[in-house]
């Protein structure tokens, strides 16, 4: 609903002045600030003096909507032969720019144009005072500004001038403002990049640390082990009684002595497995074996630690599984750790063993189920980390070094497979090992077998874009990464060093991405150089079509450390197949 104010007619630019003059007042009864009354009252004659210039008839009707939100609306109408391109009108490309000025300055615009004329309405929110306006408190405002004085031309233009001065004012502290808040940015990014830096200091000492851990360990099994086979070998000497009888305390004591020393081992055995696992020493063997010859050596093998009379190990025949070609022997110990979990946690019921083949992701699933007290949910991964132990009523009588499951996962991993479990109190627990029937070319080549290196050219220049790069490509060990920040420098760069792959991004201050892209595949130096696109921009179809030579396009705002290193492997991946490819003809 609408309630009318006032009406002034538009015929010679004077009315201009007039129509100014009338907006600012009925702003100003409003209860509009100065602001609002400024920007209201410049809109109404940017659109008036659009009017006149192009139309004839023209007037200009100011009134109040109680529509949603209270509103002060100024419709501006005419007879003249209408606008024949509006769109191009709104953007500021054609005659009539006041209409676009004008939009920028009100909260709601729309306008109407056909061969009989044009309606533009502009419309401003009023303050939330005037919502409590009544029809007749506006039919008085109406009438008071009805009654209002012409105003003077020159009275007029000395008060546009002071808005122009206030507003330039204004702008002038806002541009202040935003220097300030700039260079407060500039220096919190910098705080930013110290302290990233600073924790890729501290997280390569951690991985320092960890990887020397990890060699010592892995360097010092024969050192370990040496004392504890002594110790073994002698106790069993003096168990055996090869050098005569000993007592019963003393059989006892040399017992007690001979048990600590295999606990011990099981601890270093698994500490030096897991050590070589991270220090990449563990070498993975590949033979061919059946599941049933795997079972049936298990069954042998696990057949003394079943002193439960109540508890049954059934291992399942295996048939119609085809050949496993992997590393027997760690096969074995993840089945061996499992089954032994298995048996220390069942008091009653069964312990089974049994393999499946799915032909779709050509894995072999080998489960390990039982019926014992199960583990909660909360506590499923806890069980996978080191020297973690779930509490629980028989751990009185079951005794472990808390490394037997880290360590089954880890050389799952290794044979390029998963171990997963499923588990709920009182409902028994499935560990399952998943692995391929063909080991990964990863797992099958030896350990010591050198990383190819790699070269990597970073075209971006934003800092935070590179470090970001930086930290996601850490993964590869053997990697030299270059960087650039401008096209002409990434253009340098690439015809010198020949890099493996290069991540561009498109929006460059001197070149774009997709000028650098063109050039690239135009020198034959650098025409093979794979290119994975990296921006924030949103790309149309015709700039996709542009980037038809990238290799992968990744947008900045879902970019992860996976999806990198799944666009590289990709790339490099191809790569060697054609490679390998040309080495066949």
């Amino acid at each position: 609903m609408e309630w009318p104010l006032l009406t002034v007619a538009l015929s010679d630019p004077e009315d201009i002045v007039l129509a100014r003059h009338r907006a600012r007042q009925v702003a100003a009864r409003l209860g509009l600030d100065a602001a609002g009354q400024t920007r209201f009252a410049a809109s109404v004659s940017e659109i008036a003096r659009n009017a006149i210039a192009y139309a004839r008839g023209a007037r200009v009707a100011f009134a109040v909507s109680r529509n949603g939100s209270p509103a002060l609306v100024a419709r501006v109408s005419d007879s003249g032969p209408g606008i024949s391109d509006l769109d191009a009108v709104l953007e500021g490309r054609a005659p009539g720019r006041g209409i676009a000025s004008a939009r920028r300055l009100v909260d709601d615009f729309a306008i109407a144009s056909t061969s009989a004329g044009t309606i533009v309405s502009l419309s401003r929110r009023l303050p939330e005072g005037a919502s409590c306006l009544a029809p007749g408190e506006i039919a008085r405002i109406a009438d008071t500004l009805n009654l209002g004085l012409q105003p003077n031309p020159v009275q007029e233009l000395q008060t546009q001038n002071i808005e122009l001065v206030a507003s330039l004012a204004e702008l002038r502290l806002r541009q202040e403002e935003l220097e300030q808040l700039n260079t407060e940015l500039e220096d919190t990014n910098r705080g930013v990049v110290a302290l990233y830096a600073e924790l890729d200091e501290r997280a390569e000492q951690l991985r320092q640390a960890s990887e020397l851990k990890s060699r010592f360990l892995s360097n010092m099994s024969h050192e370990f082990r040496t004392p504890l086979n002594s110790i073994l070998a002698l106790s069993r000497l003096l168990l055996d009684g090869v050098d005569g009888p000993l007592t019963p305390e003393q059989d006892r004591q040399v017992t007690y002595i001979r048990r600590s020393a295999e606990s011990l081992t099981e601890l270093v055995n698994d500490l030096l497995d897991l050590a070589k696992v991270e220090a990449g020493k563990l070498e993975v063997r590949p033979n061919p074996f059946t599941v049933n010859e795997l079972f049936g050596a298990l069954r042998g093998v696990m057949k003394p630690l079943q002193q439960n009379e109540a508890v049954e190990l059934i291992f399942e025949e295996a048939y119609g599984l085809p050949i496993l070609i992997t590393d027997e022997a760690k096969v074995a110990q993840i089945l061996r750790n499992l089954i032994s979990n298995a048996l220390k946690f069942t008091e009653r019921g069964e312990v089974r063993v049994s393999a499946r083949f799915d032909r779709e992701t050509g894995l072999i699933s080998l489960a390990v189920s039982d019926t014992g007290i199960g583990i909660a949910e909360q506590d499923h991964q806890l069980v996978f980390q080191e020297f973690s132990q779930v509490a629980n009523r028989l751990q009185v009588r079951t005794k472990g070094t808390g490394l037997g499951l880290p360590l089954s996962r880890r050389l799952a991993e290794l044979l390029g497979g998963t171990l997963a479990l499923r588990s709920a109190p009182g409902e028994g627990s499935v560990f399952t090992l998943s692995i391929p029937v063909r080991p990964p070319a990863a797992c099958a080549a030896p350990a010591t077998q050198p990383e190819r290196a790699r070269d990597v050219l970073l075209i971006d220049d934003e800092e935070t874009s590179r470090y970001v790069l930086r930290q996601m490509l850490s993964a590869w060990q053997v990697l030299t990464i270059r960087e650039a920040e401008t096209g002409a420098e990434g253009l340098r760069l690439a015809g010198a060093a020949a890099p493996d792959a290069v991540l561009l991004d498109l929006r460059l201050p001197d070149i774009d991405g997709f000028a650098v892209m063109d050039r690239l595949q135009a020198d034959a130096v650098t025409a093979g150089i794979p290119v994975i696109v990296c921006t924030s921009s949103v790309l149309t179809g015709a700039e996709r079509s542009r980037l038809g030579h990238a290799r992968a396009i990744l947008s900045k705002a879902a970019l992860t450390r996976d999806a990198v290193q799944r666009a590289l492997d990709a790339v490099w991946q191809d790569d060697v197949a054609r490679a390998a490819g040309r080495i066949a003809e």
